[in-house]
Parts: structure tokens; C-alpha cells; sequence
């Protein structure tokens, strides 16, 4: 997975919070090194144990997990040839002890945790060594049992010991007065007396030290000399016989170290699955379903690292079926939602493929992607020279590199960092490569153009983040089906713009030209001919041919063409007739659309959707039209509409343009309301897409 879509969805943050519910060392490794997987078995095996462990949790007060306190070092010593020193012995009794309860708490939990129940029977039983070190060890130190001769040496030593105490107590009482202070201490483990400098002659003995004054010296008498001499023996022996314990004990663990390495793996690997199911306790997370037809759907989804309560998210994409769609353009203002959608939708994917419970309803689904990759957030470089633009491009670039139909596709802000109209027509252009490539696309925008072309573009769909104009405050609530609004001017008022600004405003964006795209669509017939009861409501006007309707989306095709091939450099060959000679002529000045007045029934190119429509309702004072594309209404400003096809080329003088804008059931709802009231019967009609 790539690194920078994990940095970017906050990936490694949800790890962080992981390896606060580790316990051991192992567990924390599982953490470190997890990654989303690709595989639909393994994924599901592996959310079913999280969920496990979340039900576990939710049942009990406490976990009796073994910590493996103290056995990192150990692990990391057997088979070099070192001896394990007493408390590391002590430590792996512990775990022996510690997997012995564990094992009894989860096969009790069998009912709720049947997978995870089934791993304790790869524990292996290691009582034996376990008694076998308790018996030879007891807080850190040998004890004196571990062996016959271990127990004879310490029987001499504290014998020793006490004669010279007894001794040490003689010696104090003589030489009193010369002594600087009535204590003994030690020095290179030998009793000393702190002697009066002057008075060093008076006390037989070898002198082991002196102050830093040199006013003390501190002297072995010669009477205790002996004493310590045979104390030192014992303890030399004791040594020895210890060493000889812990080499025994280290013996016998490494003769257990593969079963005991299997223990430490297998609780390990139990830390990680809880650590995994006590986060999603925390964060209300529930299993999800995984699917291989490349279907999101996410049902009262919210980001786990939002700190209000969030809006819960309902999105669903992809899936099989011709209706389906797998790109989904989301719309609306600023501060709406529309990241916090995308981030939750990327950062839940990735969770879910990781074996992760996600914050959603337990009917969510996710499919298995072998690659996500987003463009969130401005990725500009200071050292490498980026510009935000650059940064974007090589995102894009990356993403159509590696797009198939395994792979999620998340980009914030399509069309920013360059000129809108360029911009514009290199999204459509990078989106239409990503659907030809099967990827499933989600991306954010604010032109109209883009929302546009979702619309009438099959396989990719509209949706908005709603918002409050009243209060002139996000709903954060996604509706799918319906493109959104930036809502720029209506804000900008509310907040106190004069509106004398803000009609100006109207009347620049209504003037803004945008340029159209190279390619050009194919020719559309606006509409068929008209069923029989149309026929029969217009039987005394002149018919219409299929015949002149098709020579006359020719003759408009035709002069398309030659525009088209004015405006570019070098033709293109599908552009060019059969004898391989460029089209002749063009389009004289009454079709310029900066001129052009367009009347109901004309049928227009619309360069930016790529796609012809029928005028449905003449200009307005803003200059702008409704146009009805593939059944569609959706208003357009005149300067941004191309001459495609007259009126008169296609209908009478006086032909009813109702048939062609009004469905059957409207027309015949029309006609009854016309001629009596009628109780219950409504005329609904769609809402028209507006720009901002």
C-alpha cells in the first residue's frame, strides 16, 4: 500500500491508539508491522477474530492476558550459550504459570469467541519446567533446596558467619579506644575496623584502605583474618553450585524453546486481536461484511478521530449491474463535509481490510482493494521545487499508473491549482480514464461543469453535502443522486456583502466563457417520433421524417467537424472523410454563441459534457437557459452553449414542443386539468441542476 495514502488517511494514527491497548512486546510488533490485506479469506478470518475479542471484552471486568514481562531478554539468549540468570528463570515460570490462566479464561468464552477458543490448543503445557524453576527459584533468588550440596555450602556459611560475629564483637570491646568510630564495615567484602591513625600499631592487621584525609585507615585485625579467609572459601563454592543450578535450569529451558516460542507467538498474537477488539469497543466499531464485487457501502459511518459527535455517513458505490455506478462526485460548500466524507470512506476501507471493526452499522460492506491512493490536501514541495498543481499531476499520474478494477481512487478538489477551464477539462479527462480502467473514483469539487457531466455521464453519479442556508450551517448529511451548490454568493450575503457586489459578482460569472474540450461527441437525436396518441393530438400538422431529422444532424455534425478542425492544430484522422481531405468551409457569424440567439426546440452542443441537448426554455436576464440533456434538465448559461441543430430543421412553425419536453402521463394530466378540476391529480416535475 502506498505509504503516502496511509500517511494521508491517517492510517498510522489508528496504530497509534493500537499499540495503547498492547500489553506485550510481541503484540506491539503485530501492531507496528500491520498493513491492509488483499486477500477475501484472510480478511474475513481476521475480522471475525477482532469481533470476537470484542464481544470477550465487552463481557468481562478483566483480561488475564500474560504480559511477557521479562522474557524479551531471555528469548533473545537461548541456543547463544549464555546462562539464564535467576530472574529471568523466574520470569519464564511466570508465563508458563500466567498461559495456564489464560487458557482456562478463554476456553470458558468458547460460546461468544469460537475461533479465538480454538487457538489454546496450541498452548503447549510447560508445567513441568515451570515446577521445576519454582522449586529452584523463589523472588529472584536460589534457594536453598535447589540442591543437597546448595543447602550443605549455606549451612557452612552461616556458621561461619556467626563466628565471626561473635569474634567481631570481642575485637570492637579491645581496641575501643583506638577505634575512630565503634562500627564495622567492609571493604573487598572483609570485615574492617576504622582505626585512629595515629593509633594503627595498636591494632594488629593488614590495612585494606585509608581515608581520603588519611586520617583513618581501615584495618583487617589479624585475630578475624582466618574467619573471613574460610568465609570467602564457602562463598566461592556457593557460587559455584549456583551456577551449576542455572546452567540446569537454562538446559532444560532450551530443550523447550521451540514450544515455549509457539506460547510467546500464540499470546502475542492474542494481544493483537484484543488490542484490535478493545479499541473497537471504544470507538462503538462493529464487523462489516467483505464483498469481491467492488460494492462501498458504508451505513452510519463516522471517522473515528473526529472529536465532536459526528453526523453518521451513508455512501454507497460501486457493485455489479449495468445501473450501478463506481464514481461519485460529491458537491456543496466549504466546511460542508466533503473531506471528512472522503477521509472516512478511504481511512474505514483501510481499517476494514487490516481486519479492523469500523464505526458503522454492522450491514456496512466493504469490497477488497489491492491499492487505494488519494490526493487530499495541498502537496506542495519547498525542496523539490512543486507547485501545488505539479504535486497534483504527479498524484494523478501515479493513480493512473496503477488504476484498475481493484483499486479505490479518493481526490479532494478536482480542477484546482491552474486555470478553471483547463483545469476542468483535464478532470473530466482524467475521470473518464479512471472509469475506462475500472477503478472506483469518489471525488469532491465545486464546478458546475464537472457535476454536469456526472449527470448525464453513465456510470458516474451526483451527491452534495446538505447545508443549512438559514443558519449558514453544514448539515454534514450526504445525499446521493442530486449535485450540490457552493452556495458562494447566497453566503457571502448573508454575512454582510453589499448586494449591489454581489449582483456584480452574478454578472461576471455570467459572463465567464468557458472553453471547450477538443473532443467531440457523437451526434445525438434529440428526440424519436412521437407515440401514436402524440401523433394523433398533432394529425393536422405537417409530419416530421426520419429522413430530413437525420440529414439535418449531418449537415450540424458535419459543420461541427470543420470547427473543430479550424481550431486545432493538425487533424485528426476519425474527423477526416473517407478521401483523407480535411472538411472545407465552416460555420458562418450567425452561429458564433456569442451571438446566437437560441430559441425553444433548438438543439445545442454543450463542449464541456461533451454532449448535445434541446432548448427547453429561452434565455433569461442572466443569461442562462434550462437545457434538457439524456431526459435531463439542467441550466446552462447561453455563452457556454454551441449551435448544434435549428429548430426549423426539425419541427413545423407550429409544432408542440410539450411532446418533446413532457411525458405522456404529464401531457394527459395537462389535458384533463384544462378542461375540469381534477381531485388528486398532481404534476411533479423535476428539479433543475443550478450553478452557483
Amino acid at each position: 500500500m502506498n505509504p503516502n495514502t496511509l500517511a494521508k488517511l491517517d492510517y498510522e494514527r489508528i496504530k497509534e491508539k493500537l499499540l495503547g491497548y498492547a500489553v506485550t512486546f510481541v503484540g506491539r510488533k503485530h501492531i507496528e508491522q500491520m498493513e491492509p490485506m488483499d486477500h477475501a479469506v484472510m480478511i474475513r478470518r481476521k475480522l471475525t477474530e477482532s469481533g470476537e475479542a470484542r464481544d470477550v471484552a465487552a463481557s468481562s471486568t478483566g483480561l488475564p492476558l500474560p504480559t511477557l514481562t521479562g522474557m524479551e531478554g531471555p528469548l533473545a539468549l537461548l541456543g547463544k550459550g549464555y546462562i539464564l540468570p535467576a530472574r529471568d528463570l523466574e520470569a519464564i515460570a511466570q508465563f508458563i504459570r500466567s498461559c495456564g490462566h489464560w487458557t482456562n479464561f478463554i476456553t470458558r468464552k468458547e460460546d461468544i469467541a469460537p475461533t479465538l477458543s480454538a487457538y489454546v490448543y496450541s498452548i503447549h503445557d510447560l508445567k513441568r519446567l515451570m515446577e521445576d524453576i519454582e522449586v529452584c527459584i523463589r523472588q529472584g533468588q536460589i534457594e536453598d533446596m535447589a540442591s543437597a550440596e546448595l543447602n550443605r555450602i549455606r549451612k557452612r556459611i552461616r556458621t561461619a558467619e556467626e563466628r565471626i560475629k561473635r569474634k567481631l564483637d570481642t575485637l570492637l570491646s579491645k581496641y575501643k579506644s583506638s577505634l575512630q568510630e565503634t562500627i564495622v564495615s567492609q571493604r573487598n567484602g572483609r570485615y574492617v575496623f576504622a582505626v585512629k591513625k595515629e593509633f594503627r600499631k595498636l591494632v594488629p592487621g593488614a590495612v585494606l584502605d585509608e581515608s581520603a584525609s588519611g586520617q583513618t585507615v581501615f584495618i583487617e585485625p589479624a585475630d578475624l583474618a582466618e574467619l573471613q579467609s574460610e568465609l570467602a572459601a564457602l562463598r566461592a563454592e556457593e557460587t559455584i553450585e549456583e551456577e551449576k543450578i542455572l546452567t540446569e535450569l537454562t538446559g532444560q529451558v532450551e530443550e523447550n524453546e521451540t514450544e515455549l516460542k509457539m506460547n510467546v507467538e500464540i499470546i502475542g498474537h492474542y494481544d493483537f486481536v484484543f488490542a484490535k477488539g478493545k479499541y473497537a469497543l471504544s470507538i462503538n466499531a462493529r464487523v462489516c461484511s467483505i464483498n469481491e464485487e467492488g460494492r462501498i457501502h458504508l451505513r452510519q459511518a463516522a471517522h473515528p478521530f473526529l472529536q465532536t459527535k459526528p453526523v453518521p455517513l451513508t455512501i454507497e458505490i460501486g457493485g455489479n449491474g449495468a445501473s450501478r455506478y463506481r464514481s461519485l462526485i460529491i458537491t456543496g460548500p466549504n466546511t460542508g463535509g466533503k473531506t471528512v466524507a472522503l477521509k472516512t470512506v478511504g481511512l474505514l476501507t483501510l481499517m476494514a481490510l487490516s481486519g479492523m471493526p469500523i464505526p458503522a452499522a454492522e450491514d456496512s460492506s466493504v469490497p477488497v482493494f489491492s491499492n487505494v491512493e488519494v490526493d487530499i490536501g495541498d502537496n506542495q514541495s519547498m525542496d523539490q521545487s512543486l507547485s501545488t498543481f505539479s504535486s497534483h499531476i504527479k498524484t494523478i499520474i501515479r493513480m493512473l499508473d496503477s488504476a484498475d478494477s481493484r483499486t479505490l481512487i479518493l481526490i479532494d478538489e478536482l480542477a484546482t491549482g491552474t486555470d478553471p477551464g483547463e483545469g476542468i477539462g483535464l478532470s473530466i479527462a482524467v475521470l473518464e480514464e479512471l472509469y475506462r480502467k475500472g477503478a472506483t473514483v469518489i471525488a469532491t469539487t465545486h464546478y458546475n461543469e464537472i457535476k454536469q457531466f456526472a449527470q448525464v455521464t453513465p456510470g458516474f453519479e451526483n451527491a452534495r453535502m446538505e447545508f443549512d442556508l438559514e443558519t449558514l450551517r453544514p448539515l454534514y448529511r450526504l445525499t446521493i443522486g442530486v449535485a450540490g451548490s457552493s452556495y458562494a454568493f447566497h453566503i457571502a450575503g448573508k454575512l454582510g456583502i453589499s448586494p449591489r457586489i454581489i449582483e456584480r459578482a452574478r454578472s461576471i460569472t455570467n459572463s465567464h466563457v468557458s472553453a471547450s474540450l477538443p473532443e467531440l461527441p457523437k451526434a445525438v437525436d434529440p428526440k424519436g417520433e412521437s407515440t401514436d396518441t402524440e401523433k394523433s393530438e398533432n394529425r393536422n400538422k405537417p409530419p416530421i421524417t426520419r429522413p430530413n431529422r437525420k440529414a439535418a444532424v449531418r449537415q450540424a455534425e458535419k459543420r461541427i467537424r470543420q470547427e473543430a478542425l479550424q481550431a486545432h492544430t493538425g487533424a485528426d484522422p476519425d474527423l477526416l472523410p473517407k478521401n483523407g481531405t480535411p472538411l472545407t468551409g465552416g460555420s458562418n457569424g450567425s452561429d458564433d454563441s456569442s451571438t446566437k440567439t437560441f430559441k425553444v426546440g433548438d438543439v445545442v452542443f454543450i463542449p464541456y459534457l461533451k454532449r448535445s441537448g434541446v432548448v427547453v426554455t429561452e434565455e433569461d436576464k442572466k443569461g442562462e437557459l434550462i437545457i434538457m440533456v439524456q431526459k435531463q434538465k439542467m441550466k446552462i448559461r447561453a455563452k457556454r452553449l454551441k449551435p448544434f441543430i435549428d429548430r426549423k430543421e426539425l419541427y413545423p412553425e407550429d409544432y408542440d414542443m410539450d411532446i418533446v419536453f413532457e411525458t405522456k402521463e404529464n401531457r394527459k394530466k395537462r389535458h384533463l386539468m384544462s378542461r375540469k378540476h381534477a381531485d388528486g391529480v398532481t404534476i411533479i416535475t423535476p428539479e433543475q441542476d443550478e450553478e452557483s
